[in-house]
């Protein structure tokens, strides 16, 4: 290994810090309310792949391989609260120091999960996705990553959304303050979105597919119009948009905030 080399990890090993410290980030909100893409950061989490050797990490009865520059140091204190079972967040992944994560859960490097947030059990917070402020991400949810291509934006969810259970958030999505989404709703850039509200289809624009602030999305289907897939009755998936988030909605969603703050009050 050459001292350039050399060089190279402990400057990859820097940005890493930073990002666990929230100092960089993937993608970040502009003053007009839009997210821009740092393609710099996102390369630079490349390079750290680049520059890494796999590794044998021996654990008991079982036998892991990684990337040496991504495994975190084995003292590492987590400043968020860390239940024991299985939970994996990766190195180069901010957290902040009053979210929840239930096990097993999986947080990926470039990921930020802001605070006051929930990453419940058998949730995946992909690489370089963006979670905002008091969001619930349900059990089973699934927050694609976006790491390549370095221009690709990011999967975003802005803060005080609700991610039901098993849920799919992919490449392209963007979901706005205080949306939420009913267990199993699935979203890509490809996703047919109709908002029966405003009576209209809204489809992804520059390869974005944005849910509106305080949206309250459903699973739903579209039937197959004209030949055989209609002939046999058959329809693709969609996602319904059947109602703006209201103050019934904000009781619902606010249950497990109300139970952490009962936990955390003196008794």
């Amino acid at each position: 290994m050459t001292g350039e080399t050399d060089a190279a990890r402990v400057q990859a090993r820097g940005v890493l810090d930073r990002l666990e410290r929230g100092e960089l980030r993937a993608a970040e909100p502009s003053a007009d309310g839009n997210w821009q893409v740092n393609e710099r950061v996102k390369q630079a989490i490349l390079d750290v792949f680049r520059l890494s050797h796999d590794v044998n990490l021996p654990a008991g009865v079982f036998a892991f391989r990684d990337r040496d520059l991504l495994i975190p140091p084995a003292n590492r204190a987590s400043p968020c609260r860390l239940v024991p079972g299985g939970t994996i967040i990766r190195r180069g992944a901010y957290v902040a120091g009053d979210v929840v994560v239930m096990p097993p859960a999986y947080i990926n490097v470039g990921a930020y999960v802001g605070a006051g947030s929930m990453i419940d059990s058998h949730a995946l917070v992909g690489s370089c996705a963006q979670i905002g402020r008091r969001v619930h991400v349900s059990a089973a949810a699934q927050v694609g990553g976006v790491l390549e291509p370095v221009a690709a934006c990011p999967v975003i969810i802005e803060d005080d959304c609700f991610i039901g259970g098993n849920c799919g958030i992919y490449e392209g999505v963007r979901v706005r303050s205080r949306a939420v989404l009913a267990a199993g709703v699935v979203l890509s850039a490809s996703t047919a979105l109709f908002d029966l509200v405003h009576e209209c289809e809204i489809r992804a624009t520059l390869g974005i597919l944005e849910i509106p602030a305080g949206a309250v999305v459903v699973p739903g289907y579209r039937p197959i119009a004209g030949g055989f897939g209609a002939g046999c009755g058959l329809g693709l998936s969609a996602a319904i948009i059947v109602k703006y988030r209201d103050d019934r909605t904000d009781a619902r969603t606010s249950i497990e905030h109300a139970l952490r703050r009962s936990r955390d009050a003196p008794s």
